[in-house]
């Protein structure tokens, strides 16, 4: 080595030195023990700086207050909060058990406070991660009671040192009465005493221990957890939780084995509303918070209290909507001396189509009575009020028939009753109302007597794929829509607010409308923006416009006349769905867009049921007590009437096409030269349908059969019950065919 070499080696060792110098075993273990009394210290000092603060905002919260749109009361929510403290000796042991079992099985004999798990929280908290990780029964009765939600460093601290001392002051039975008092269970009950009777309609005292294992399950996701409204994941999750409480209580000796294997699942009762939603204000109140959720108020924060929510209700108008559903039905209707009758239930939503707002809406007969809303659902069929929305795409798509004619209001089709469509893969043919046949029908005849077999062409001539396309660009949801020829009876499932934003878009010139019911909410620490009712342009006015125009003649001359009045312009259409299950009546005005509907559901178990024979008039049909309510109430809540006219553009598009016979159409032409072995009296099948139906059978199903047959939502291609024939309110008779009108 020469002296550079030796140079630099004496170089490293004293630097190398020097890092072994500053980092001794010694000084780093000092360090350790300093940075431990430093931490200790602060933590002392928080101790003593800390005190157990009063009782938050949550725990002695404010109501809500839920206005009509002129600022009048609708509602008062929150006041006294639906909880009932309870003794803990009220509550039995083993259910007690259930608690501290799911929860933290250490809480008989820890200090209050689980470090590992706070650590765990505070990392997620720095992370980013949210309000992850365990925490005891102490400390969740401390979040709860004395502070906030907030997944903040700072309050994971003050819960840390809150707890040691209620821990070190109070008794554990204290605690555990405290926590399982305060806790939020769902159902809008707070407090074990009001949760059992949400679930299981029981005082406290009288809970299972399956019960209890239940209530402490579903504290860890309340609106996951509720048996009534949990999804399929939900419900898996929820029972697996259950049965981990039990198997703790086995393992801490609190239940036998033997009792352990008996216990089973205990399945809530039907959730029940809050007293003081009678009427239609439940269902206003209801569709109100479902947005509030869309738009960021949870449930947690809206329990919180202090919220000013003003809604786009019209007071006049829902007082309108709801006399014109009594006068126009109800006082039809034989509720307990007639089965069919007792099966009715009405919905309707009105909007403003130059807004998107929900002036008025009408959820069931009594939110108390029919806790689930008619307005809102989305389990029935909207039948032929979906034929619109196909011509719609016909003309968005620029769309022509099988003879290469483009489509338009002129444009002739054969309407011939059980006519095999031409050019699909799918086979289908749809019988008529009656099976009538009309021959060569224009589209604005086609819709007027809402003929099936026509639109049955049109949605294979536009393509099902485009027709389902505009149908979502419209507002209809993508549930149970699937892209075959039976789409054109409806066969996807809607509501009466989907239709009603879908049929708005239509009168708004093809604006999207996006129905929305919250106006405004207002909170001291919070602002939440109202949903954008209007949005971009999703068809042109053109094709927006010939629509109107054609449903116009259905109010004038068709089925949907019964709405028919010189007091305002109006354009409609009407629908009946399978079996006689739903009827509708979608229209507007230029200033009104009102979807009503009837639903057959069966008292007992809500099946799905026949319509036939309400009020005794035979045969249900759109254009009957639909278009009868719809009529009443929009005269009503115009004011007795309205000057102002449809401003319409461009609708004269299309091309005539002339029959080559009498009862055969340059289409069927082409059918019988490419398939000569199909004649167009014998019905072809589109294989969607539903498995019930043999494929020997035609598609459509009589009346006559048993109403107990599985609801549309079970299966959506199949169609439904024929088509109106403009002769609303008067029976059809029960011989009517199967078939969406």
């Amino acid at each position: 080595m020469g002296r550079a070499d030796a140079r630099r080696a004496q170089r490293r060792a004293a630097k190398s030195g020097g890092i072994r110098r500053l980092f001794t075993w010694r000084k780093m273990l000092g360090a350790f023990f300093g940075f431990c009394l430093l931490g200790m210290g602060a933590f002392v000092a928080l101790y003593l700086y800390v005190d157990i603060p009063k009782a938050n905002a949550l725990a002695e919260r404010q109501s809500n207050v839920y206005q009509y749109s002129d600022g009048s009361l609708l509602a008062r929510t929150g006041d006294g909060v639906n909880r009932q403290i309870v003794d803990l000796a009220e509550v039995p042991k083993a259910v007690q058990h259930t608690f501290v079992a799911a929860e933290n099985m250490a809480f008989y004999d820890d200090k209050g406070v689980d470090l590992k798990g706070t650590a765990r929280g505070l990392l997620n908290t720095l992370s980013g991660k949210g309000k992850q990780g365990g925490s005891t029964i102490t400390q969740q009765y401390v979040k709860n009671y004395y502070l906030t939600q907030d997944p903040t460093i700072s309050r994971k601290l003050k819960e840390l040192v809150i707890s040691l001392k209620v821990d070190s002051k109070k008794s554990k039975e204290y605690i555990l009465a405290g926590y399982i008092n305060t806790a939020y269970y769902g159902r809008g009950a707070s407090g074990i005493q009001a949760a059992a009777q949400a679930y299981y309609g029981v005082d406290a005292k009288d809970l299972t221990v399956s019960q209890g294992a239940y209530l402490a399950s579903v504290l860890q996701a309340p609106s996951q957890y509720d048996w009534q409204t949990a999804s399929p994941t939900g419900r898996k999750l929820v029972k697996d939780r259950w049965a981990y409480t039990l198997n703790n209580m086995v393992e801490m000796k609190w239940l036998s084995q033997a009792e352990r294997d008996k216990q089973k699942f205990p399945v809530p009762q039907k959730a029940k509303p809050a007293p003081g939603m009678e009427g239609q204000t439940g269902y206003l109140v209801e569709a109100a918070n479902a947005e509030l959720r869309a738009q960021g108020v949870t449930d947690e924060m809206r329990r919180a209290g202090g919220w000013t929510f003003t809604l786009n209700i019209d007071k006049k108008k829902q007082k309108q909507l709801e006399e014109s559903v009594d006068r126009q039905l109800e006082s039809k209707l034989d509720r307990k001396g007639n089965k069919v009758d007792a099966t009715v239930q009405a919905g309707a939503t009105s909007v403003n189509p130059r807004t998107g707002a929900v002036v008025a809406l009408y959820g069931g007969v009594d939110y108390v009575k029919h806790y689930y809303s008619n307005a809102t659902r989305r389990d029935f069929q909207p039948a032929s009020t979906f034929k619109p929305l196909v011509f719609a795409s016909a003309l968005e798509n620029e769309s022509k028939t099988q003879d290469g004619d483009l489509i338009g209001v002129n444009t002739r089709y054969d309407g011939t009753s059980k006519r095999p469509v031409v050019g699909s893969d799918t086979p289908f043919a749809p019988e008529n109302e009656d099976d009538q046949s009309y021959g060569p029908v224009t589209v604005q005849k086609a819709m007027n007597a809402s003929i099936n077999s026509a639109f049955a062409q049109m949605v294979v001539d536009v393509g099902p794929a485009q027709v389902k396309k505009t149908a979502l660009s419209l507002g209809l949801p993508d549930k149970n829509f699937p892209e075959r020829p039976a789409i054109t009876l409806g066969t996807m499932n809607a509501s009466t607010w989907d239709m009603a934003g879908a049929y708005a878009t239509l009168d708004n010139h093809g604006k999207k409308v996006t129905p929305f019911i919250v106006k405004s909410a207002k909170h001291r620490d919070r602002t939440v923006e109202p949903v954008e009712g209007v949005g971009k342009q999703v068809i042109s006015r053109k094709s927006a416009d010939t629509v109107t125009s054609v449903l116009t003649g259905v109010v004038d001359a068709g089925s949907g006349k019964a709405a028919n009045t010189s007091a305002y312009d109006a354009a409609g259409k009407t629908g009946t769905s399978e079996n006689n299950k739903s009827a509708w009546f979608a229209a507007y005005t230029p200033e009104l867009t009102t979807v009503v509907a009837l639903f057959g559901e069966s008292p007992k178990g809500g099946a799905q049921v026949s319509l036939t024979g309400t009020a005794n008039s035979g045969r249900a049909n759109g254009g009957g007590f639909p278009a009868q309510i719809w009529a009443d109430y929009t005269l009503g809540a115009l004011g007795g009437g309205s000057t102002a006219r449809f401003d319409l553009e461009d609708v004269e598009r299309g091309q005539s096409t002339v029959p080559s016979s009498p009862s055969m159409s340059p289409s069927q032409s082409a059918s019988t030269d490419t398939s000569p072995s199909k004649s167009p009296d014998t019905p072809s099948q589109d294989t969607s349908q539903s498995p019930e139906v043999p494929p020997s059978q035609s598609p459509e199903v009589p009346p006559s059969q048993s109403p107990e047959v599985p609801p549309p939502s079970q299966s959506p291609e199949q169609p439904g019950d024929g088509l109106e024939n403009g002769r609303p309110g008067q029976a059809g008779g029960n011989n009517a065919p199967a078939g969406n009108q």
